[in-house]
């Protein structure tokens, strides 16, 4: 377990916020909703503990026998995305009545594009380590991997979360990139993409307010622009230290959706600009420690796979931050580990205890020469490198 400590404590410590925030930002709500403060605590605290325990479970496992799961994962990742559709299973929330992104599962609910994240970056880490030599290739460098995603990607669409969307699409890329692919194959496809970004954007009316709203949300600050003003002045009635946790204003049903997508404007406003700071400071520590375990590993598809892990859970917490201080139009994307939410939290989790399993194998091994990709040294993409390490 020493092996793993630099890993654990920044999720512990995130969790640890998260659960005070998520009290702070729902016991009113909850009070009027179900006559007592700890409906939303509860759920969240049992959402927690079934991702400590997922998390325990696959640190002591070794994540090489997660390959045999990559097809079934995909599978059902498919079906479950294709199940919210149907009534009585599929359940509407957030954005609009026709959203549907979530299971019906007891005592909470489950969204499939969260498990879709590991069965991609499970996927790719092993596609790219079976096809190492080839990558540059148009056909297995691009065609195949994006002939997997986009089934996928329509689905999603089809719920409609563009977040997942833009997220699945990130991941994909980067590593792709770090597998060496052609990065000119890379940018023609991202050209080849932007008239279908515009045309998903301006053709739906709530994502162009957002895209409106984003560009100027002064312009209209009772409606459409509301959302991102009321994180402003939450991050402004914060200051330096916070007005002290319990004491936000903006939980007041002020700022929607405070609990989940904008808690990092709660953060703001009840521990100021030093809070935040710590939150951003342990996201980045998260992420060191992650690039950390991928570049120790020993073969191509555990680099890929600690390096796949570690960019899910940092482009979301990046995206979050950038919507909550207006640097993105509004998406609907939590902040890991402490927005409320079983999915994210249990999937984040799951990521976690594969980084820590691959760290805890990898450091157990006393071996002379280990095929680390790139030998610790900068970039090459595409090649690896054996490389001496001393037995200790």
């Amino acid at each position: 377990m020493k092996n793993t400590h630099g890993i654990i404590i920044p999720v512990l410590l995130l969790i640890v916020i998260g659960i005070i925030m998520v009290y702070s930002s729902t016991a009113l709500m909850s009070l009027e909703r179900y006559g007592h403060g700890f409906h939303y605590l509860m759920r969240h605290l049992f959402a927690i503990i079934i991702g400590l325990g997922a998390m325990l479970l696959l640190m002591r496992m070794d994540y090489n026998k997660l390959r045999v799961f990559i097809i079934p994962l995909l599978v059902l990742s498919g079906v479950l995305l294709i199940l919210v559709f149907i009534p009585n299973i599929g359940v509407s929330a957030g954005s609009g009545s026709n959203v549907k992104r979530w299971l019906r599962l007891w005592p909470s609910t489950f969204q499939p594009s969260e498990l879709l994240k590991i069965a991609i970056v499970l996927f790719l880490a092993h596609y790219i380590d079976r096809n190492a030599w080839r990558m540059k290739d148009l056909r297995y460098g691009i065609i195949i991997p994006l002939c997997v995603l986009l089934p996928f990607q329509m689905l999603i669409l089809l719920q409609p979360d563009f977040g997942a969307v833009i997220t699945l699409g990130i991941l994909t890329v980067i590593l792709l990139f770090l597998g060496g692919v052609r990065w000119t194959y890379l940018a023609g496809l991202a050209l080849l993409s932007l008239p279908l970004i515009y045309k998903l954007i301006l053709s739906t009316p709530y994502r162009r307010d957002r895209l409106l709203s984003f560009l100027d949300p002064w312009q209209d600050p009772l409606d459409k622009g509301f959302q991102l003003v009321q994180s402003f002045l939450a991050f402004g009635r914060g200051g330096l230290t916070g007005v002290g946790i319990g004491d936000g204003r903006q939980k007041l049903f002020f700022l929607p959706e405070l609990h989940t997508d904008f808690i990092f404007s709660q953060i703001g406003e009840e521990l100021g600009l030093i809070g935040a700071s710590i939150v951003l400071g342990l996201f980045i520590w998260l992420f060191i420690k992650g690039v950390n375990i991928a570049m120790q590993t020993e073969d191509s598809f555990s680099y890929y796979l600690a390096m796949g892990l570690t960019i899910m859970i940092a482009s979301q917490a990046v995206m979050n931050f950038s919507v909550c201080l207006g640097l993105m139009p509004p998406k609907g994307l939590p902040l890991p580990f402490i927005s409320y939410g079983g999915s994210a939290i249990l999937i984040n989790m799951v990521a976690v205890g594969v980084l820590m399993s691959i760290q805890r194998i990898t450091s157990s091994k006393p071996i002379a020469m280990r095929n680390i990709p790139w030998g610790g040294r900068p970039p090459i993409r595409g090649r690896h490198y054996k490389w001496m390490v001393r037995q200790k």
